[in-house]
């Protein structure tokens, strides 16, 4: 469905707002100046040219070239097929062809076009049965409220979709951190003497005004080392899910994943479709659901990344569940060389989600003594506070972050 050719027609403008809604819902930044501009633009082009009308709309709401793909579907899907449910399907449900691989799909917008239209199927239902409203809201309000609760390898599919959407919707700023380093500031504990002489020498010599420095704050850097075994794979996906969302926050995050051997996952982890990125990571990776072999990743690690990745007292993230049989000595010892590259160690493990859980296996006694917290990871509601702790991060000594250990969770700050 093309423009109408009179471009003031309010037909034009409720679908132009539409569609400026349906971007919005496949995840792009808009706001609803950008509709307004969007509708003045199309009143100097010729709207009988397709090509004119999609330059024109993209000129104004695509940002940057990653979002390219996702605005040309979306305007093929909304301005030339009426059959939404038919496009729907087709976005939605996997096909398999005779050789031929099917094109990739776009989850997000696949999400957006699906709001779109039970939208417009509920306008038109034209239904104002309030209890049935109501009904319907606490029911999905005490799904979600179960889901939260629910482990992550017991979900379902459905479960899964739903999870990774509220994973995907939250965005957690870290705390700031002081560093040593000053900057110049109207107020502040450091009194700014040669500033404040020059400002003096520039008025005359009347020293009437002090300049100050301040401390600068930043935040602290985190390095995630994530296990990605057959044994903690559900784990691992929400996990990447999590990690996705503070990429997306642009907070200062570097990501590793490691089975049997280990891969540099961050620069996949910033395409802006999470699900296009973790299924692009499951392809590459060649050691997704296999064995584990914590302590050769570990050396390798060490060996390759940890001078480059570990400054400016970095955080490392430990997301394993421990059970290495092998090479106990080489864990022990690349374990006790991490721990003097990284300024504090926050072990992640799954198997915390039993209350009798006891550090028996050897690999987990022999990576307890190093690190400054062990937290469960296991389900929404434990992967929600350890973000909260990550948002409340602040300088504590290291002596009393372990105070706990070992034994299993701790609190850490």
């Amino acid at each position: 469905m093309m423009p109408d050719r009179d471009s003031g027609s309010p037909t034009l403008a409720r679908n132009v707002v539409h569609f400026v809604r349906l971007l919005r819902g496949a995840g792009l930044p808009m706001s609803p100046a950008q509709a307004v501009d969007a509708l003045e633009a199309l009143h100097f082009i010729e709207l009988d040219r397709r090509d004119d009308v999609r330059a024109a709309l993209a000129a104004l709401l695509v940002r940057a070239p990653d979002e390219r793909e996702l605005f040309n579907a979306a305007f093929d899907l909304f301005w030339r097929d009426p059959d939404w449910e038919g496009k729907l399907r087709a976005l939605l449900l996997p096909k398999v062809t005779s050789g031929v691989p099917p094109p990739k799909r776009n989850n997000r917008l696949a999400d957006a076009l699906a709001v779109h239209h039970a939208n417009q199927r509920k306008q038109a239902a034209q239904s104002d049965d309030k209890d049935k409203l109501e009904l319907h809201a606490h029911v999905t309000f005490s799904a979600e409220e179960r889901l939260r609760h629910r482990d992550f390898d017991t979900l379902t599919a459905d479960e899964w979709r739903t999870l990774r959407h509220l994973i995907r919707a939250q965005r957690l700023p870290l705390a700031m951190e002081p560093t040593r380093r000053l900057k110049a500031a109207s107020h502040g504990t450091h009194a700014d003497l040669r500033a404040s002489a020059r400002h003096a020498v520039r008025a005359g010599g009347d020293w009437t005004v002090w300049k100050y420095r301040a401390v600068v704050a930043r935040k602290p850097p985190l390095v995630l080392l994530l296990d990605i075994s057959g044994s903690m794979s559900s784990y691992s996906r929400a996990v990447l899910y999590f990690c996705h969302a503070l990429l997306q926050s642009r907070e200062r995050l570097q990501v590793f994943l490691f089975g049997t051997r280990l891969t540099n996952a961050t620069r996949a982890l910033k395409e802006r479709d999470p699900d296009v990125a973790i299924a692009a990571l499951a392809d590459q990776v060649v050691d997704w659901s296999g064995g584990t072999r914590i302590g050769a990743a570990l050396a390798e690690f060490n060996r390759r990344w940890a001078r480059r990745v570990l400054t400016g007292r970095a955080t490392v993230l430990l997301v394993t569940d421990g059970l290495d049989h092998e090479a106990i000595d080489v864990l022990e010892a690349e374990m006790a060389r991490l721990r003097r590259f990284a300024h504090r160690i926050v072990w992640l493990n799954p198997l915390l989600r039993y209350s009798e859980f006891a550090p028996k296996a050897r690999g987990v006694q022999a990576m307890l003594p190093f690190v400054d917290a062990h937290k469960p990871v296991h389900n929404l509601d434990s992967l929600a506070a350890f973000g909260r702790d990550l948002a409340q991060l602040t300088r504590v000594p290291r002596d009393a972050a372990r105070a706990a250990l070992p034994g299993g969770a701790t609190s850490w700050s």
